[in-house]
């Protein structure tokens, strides 16, 4: 008998503990302030940390066209178009796509490049209606935005959706070497 009132004993002092757990957290909860109270975004942006793996960078000029991010790729989500360089050797990009409704964020892309063409970014916010937002050829993109020294953004990338030839070709001078 005494097991009995032993047993009913330790499970309402169980309940007990679990509900003042329960209303310990729900005090907690509403006494914090909001997300958009601490970091008045998109005003200031969220700080990340420095190994933050956002969306990706693309250079351009250094792209060799040899296909070991996309191969590296587990989810096939970057596509490159290329044809054989009319000026020098190697290849001319005029297509370098991700489709971020697959992409992983898991820099595997990054380490087989050899020439160093693409890393990851720390931008994370690329909103868009629609899944063919979410495609972003760097080859056709703005050269400021494409090379990481301004942010990719949705008016950008749509921009880019109606360019035909890739914004900078090989064998010519780079915008920024004046």
């Amino acid at each position: 008998m005494i097991n009995w009132f032993l047993d009913v004993y330790r499970a309402i002092a169980t309940v007990a503990h679990g509900m003042w757990v329960t209303l310990w957290t729900m005090i907690k909860t509403y006494r914090r302030r909001t997300f958009t109270e601490v970091y008045e975004y998109p005003e200031t942006p969220v700080p990340v940390k420095a190994r933050y793996r956002g969306f990706h960078r693309f250079d351009l000029t250094t792209c060799i066209g040899c296909e070991k991010c996309a191969a590296a790729c587990p989810v096939d989500c970057i596509y490159i178009e290329k044809e054989k360089s009319p000026v020098g050797k190697g290849f001319r990009i005029d297509g370098f796509a991700i489709d971020y409704t697959k992409c992983m964020f898991c820099a595997l892309c990054v380490e087989p490049c050899p020439v160093d063409c693409i890393f990851m970014g720390s931008n994370y916010d690329l909103s868009c209606f629609s899944r063919d937002g979410c495609i972003v050829d760097y080859a056709k993109l703005p050269l400021q935005v494409a090379w990481g020294r301004a942010t990719l953004n949705p008016a950008a990338v749509a921009e880019s959706k109606v360019l035909d030839q890739p914004v900078w070709v090989k064998g010519e001078p780079s915008p920024f070497e004046v």
